[in-house]
Parts: C-alpha cells; structure tokens; sequence
C-alpha cells in the first residue's frame, strides 16, 4: 500500500513514519509511504500558500492553487489511482471499520489542512473522503494523518500477525480483554487465576466475558452493535446490563 501525504510542515513526519511496525513495514515493502510539501508548488519567492477568505474574518486559508498543483503532480508519479482523503473535523468520524475499508486500497493520499482549512474547490474537485479523528480542533492536519497511516497500515495483510488483530479493541465491537504477564504475583496481587492453570478452553471463555464486562463498563454503546450470543446476553444481564428493547 502507497500513502502520499501533502502538507506544509513535512518535517513533522519525520519520526512517527520511521520508528517501530510502520519502519519495518516500508522495510518489507508492505508500506510506502511518501510525503510532500505543498510549499514546493508555490509560484512565488516566498513560496506563499495562504490568504485572507472571500467575505472576510479571521484567519487564513490554504491558497487553491499550491494545493491543486501538488494534488495532481503527486497523483503522477504513480500509475495507481489515489484514494484522496481531506482530513478536516467536519469529516466523518474515524473509525475501526473505515481503517479497515481503507487498508485494502492500494494507494491513498492524505491533504492535511491548516490555518481555517483549504478552499472548498478543492474539496469538491478532488476529494474522495473526509475524515475527522475526533469531536475536537487541532492546529492541522498532520496528526490526524499519522493517525490514519498508523491505523490503517497495521491492517495491511503481513503488517501484523493475523491473530493478533482478531480480538483487539473496536475488531467486533467489543473491548478487549485485560493482559498480564511474568510475575504471576507482584506487590501482593495475583493474576486471575485461570490464566495459570493452561486450560484454553477457560481461558478462552474467561477473555471472551472479560470482553463483554469491560465493553459493559466502558463503552456500552458499542453493544448495540455487537453479534451477542444468548449466553452473552445472559451473562450481561447478570452483570447489570438492560438490553434494549
């Protein structure tokens, strides 16, 4: 999978694309991930890509035609048509499920937004998909694109082992169970003890409800859409849950 990123602050990169699982993806060439600097499509000695918005106010506004030049000279350079994402908190919520649609394509290119945002001809003549990561503002659209990079490349078939994606948090609308390791005792309290006794089976079971329990407890929305048993119900039933009606 190719991701192109387009921003004014490409520096900011740096870091988060060349550490852990996203390093040695781009190493198995499970990962490509290339980013661009808007500025290097400016016109004029200062490399200007900012102005004041038509009708007035406050702020600045990415200049249309940096952006537009960098979309299509970006989207060149390879033969695979990019999946173009504006990131933008008026977007539609990230979720797992997007991650997942997302990380079967094989090229996406993320513009990453700054001041009050980019001109709006650029989001209806470019933009595929827009994406907020959260109910909250911040300085651009960097973050935000990291996080996509990360939550979206971690899917990619070889990324990470297949089982250890099966049960993690938001994979079937459940939570995921608590974790513990060596030592089984420490500072007087024990791990539970059904993970000692080497019976898969219930440990198994035990994940399964410690799944259901935390999901119960932290995020109960997501139960409603969860592929619950009935002997799920019934056990969080049990454990104080009023299924809806």
């Amino acid at each position: 999978m190719r991701f192109d990123v387009l921003t004014l602050f490409p520096s900011m990169f740096h870091g988060p694309t060349q550490e852990s699982i996203l390093k040695r993806a781009q190493q198995a060439q499970l990962l490509d991930i290339h980013i661009h600097d808007i500025r290097a499509h400016a016109t004029d000695k200062h490399q200007t890509c900012d102005d004041t918005p038509y009708g007035g106010g406050a702020g600045m506004v990415m200049k249309i035609a940096p952006l537009a030049a960098a979309i299509r000279t970006v989207s060149a350079t390879d033969a695979t048509p990019a999946h173009i994402i504006y990131l933008t908190p008026d977007g539609v919520p990230f979720q797992q499920h997007i991650a997942h649609q997302l990380s079967h394509m094989p090229r996406i290119m993320l513009i990453c937004g700054h001041y009050e945002g980019i001109d709006e001809r650029i989001r209806t003549r470019f933009v595929h998909q827009e994406i907020s990561i959260g109910d909250y503002v911040l300085t651009g659209g960097e973050l935000a694109a990291m996080v996509v990079i990360d939550a979206v490349g971690r899917l990619v078939p070889g990324v990470i082992k297949a089982e250890s994606l099966a049960e993690e948090s938001h994979s079937d609308a459940l939570l995921e169970y608590p974790h513990y390791t060596r030592p089984a005792l420490w500072e007087g309290e024990a791990i539970p003890e059904v993970l000692a006794t080497g019976n898969h089976g219930a440990i198994a079971t035990w994940r399964h409800q410690q799944r259901l329990l935390r999901t119960l407890q932290r995020r109960p929305d997501m139960l409603a859409k969860a592929k619950l048993t009935a002997a799920d119900r019934a056990f969080l039933r049990h454990h104080g849950w009023q299924e809806p009606t």
